[in-house]
């Protein structure tokens, strides 16, 4: 009875296939020396349709809580774990490209997979979903700070996210571990890395070249003829090969790429210069968040300090503290941390509302922050990506990929020990000498709460394998409660 149900089952999944995917897999199973007759083949996932992955990448934005980490590795869990649809080799190769972009590389890593897997259209939806839950959240909570200062019942509620979030990105490290640390160099570099930035606070970029120069001397695959095979099975539900295109198709894909992307961008500063005047608070925000996009490097934090000084002693726009309260909400909300300028925005426009409703002229120039400070994400992923899946197979280059890649696994323990201390206790302060030194916690400052929800979310992760939405909603519920009783 089970053999003829899963027989069924194998025919009806096969006749969904059109007849070029059947013919690929057909092809790929004599490859891999493996009889077309055998109905396991069939078993192996089915490309997405833009609509499943759609559906995918809403749930991927409505837990996008808990910074790049936390982000990265609810992609990973889905994409790749559950979903399928990515090998680790193909989402570790697209992830060590958007580390080396300005911009949150949580969203620019959304837009590359949604590329790779349904072109253009597939990259928009993917990034602009990534945004929006965190767009509209900031929004309303701009909104109620503006009216209602004090946000902290907002933070109550989403209290007890962040030591949940905490959970899924310890289990989304230590799966990356286990199967990119194979090599005991790759381990070296990888403490490494997590040294240098905890304890030296050696810059992102640094730490990416060292490991790339690393990997090329150390870490160059064995053989060559594993390494191209590897490659080949990694793009199997891609929509995308980019190694197929000749260099003059890409040189007029990344012309029309660029005029478009720089249209895009400047334009509506254009119109709203020619609307509100060249002076006005809007064009003035987007050309400094223009600017700010393209150096943010090394995490939001790196640029969101130089932006909180120039908000309040050179443009006005915030008061001292409320940049503070700005990442508080941050911290609280889905999305990149960087959305935090949609706040700066917010407020500064709202507070030079002029003859506009003030909130009319906060929304405008939230929406303004967030669109210059985005639209370069996605220019610079469709810029590079084609150029990027060129080299995907180049044997010379892989090694240095596998050293970029055991650095970014010891940026992501910076980011889980940096996530972690900022959860459990209220004041953190980095003690030692200029440039050296680690994160110390004030032992007064421990919250106790958020202590025990992650080992509540621990256990559900870790001991009871629950799902990615039973923990986060276990630790908003949590979250909830210790509200209620006056422990946050």
């Amino acid at each position: 009875m089970n053999d003829s149900h899963d027989e069924g089952a194998a025919s009806i999944r096969a006749t969904s296939l059109s007849g070029d995917d059947v013919e690929r897999l057909a092809t790929d199973d004599v490859a891999e020396g493996v009889s077309a007759d055998r109905t396991d083949a069939i078993d192996t996932p089915l490309p997405p349709t833009l609509r499943e992955a759609t559906g995918v990448w809403m749930r991927v934005a409505a837990s996008s809580f808990g910074g790049p980490a936390g982000q990265i590795a609810v992609m990973h869990r889905i994409i790749v774990d559950e979903r399928r649809w990515l090998d680790e080799r193909r989402f570790v190769h697209a992830l060590n490209y958007c580390m080396l972009l300005p911009g949150p590389e949580a969203q620019q890593l959304a837009t590359y997979i949604g590329w790779l897997l349904h072109g253009v259209r597939g990259g928009l939806i993917a990034g602009i979903l990534f945004i929006l839950p965190g767009f509209v959240a900031m929004l309303v909570a701009s909104i109620l700070y503006v009216r209602y200062p004090d946000v902290t019942l907002v933070q109550g509620i989403l209290f007890g996210l962040k030591p949940a979030v905490l959970a899924i990105v310890l289990q989304a490290a230590g799966r990356l571990g286990g199967r990119l640390l194979a090599r005991r160099e790759s381990v070296v570099m990888a403490i490494a890395s997590f040294v240098a930035m905890f304890v030296f606070s050696v810059p992102f970029p640094i730490i990416l070249l060292i490991g790339a120069i690393f990997g090329t001397v150390r870490l160059r695959p064995v053989s060559a003829e594993e390494d191209a095979a590897e490659s080949d099975r990694s793009h199997r539900f891609t929509a995308i090969d980019g190694t197929r295109n000749s260099g003059a198709r890409i040189a007029t894909r990344l012309t029309l790429t660029l005029a478009i992307g720089l249209t895009l961008w400047f334009a509506p500063l254009g119109l709203l210069a020619i609307v509100f005047g060249p002076d006005s608070v809007f064009v003035s925000q987007g050309l400094f968040f223009s600017r700010t996009a393209l150096i943010t490097f090394g995490g939001a934090y790196s640029v969101l300090t130089y932006v909180g000084q120039q908000s309040v002693e050179r443009f006005g726009w915030l008061r001292p503290g409320e940049m503070l309260d700005g990442l508080s909400l941050g911290e609280t909300t889905p999305g990149p941390l960087v959305m935090v300028v949609q706040f700066v925005a917010f407020v500064g426009a709202w507070r030079m509302s002029g003859e506009l409703d003030p909130i009319l002229s906060g929304t405008i120039g939230a929406t303004v922050a967030v669109w210059v400070t985005f639209v370069p994400c996605f220019l610079f992923v469709f810029l590079g990506a084609r150029f990027v899946e060129r080299l995907r197979r180049l044997r010379s280059l892989s090694g240095a990929l596998a050293g970029i890649s055991a650095s970014v696994l010891g940026v992501m323990a910076n980011l889980i020990a940096w996530f972690a201390l900022h959860t459990w206790f209220g004041t953190v302060e980095r003690e030692g000498m200029t440039g050296l030194g680690i994160l110390v916690p004030d032992p007064t400052t421990l919250r106790p709460a958020a202590v025990l929800i992650t080992l509540l979310a621990v256990v559900l992760t870790f001991v009871a394998r629950r799902g990615l939405a039973v923990t986060l909603l276990s630790g908003a519920g949590a979250g909830i409660v210790c509200r209620a009783l006056g422990w946050v």
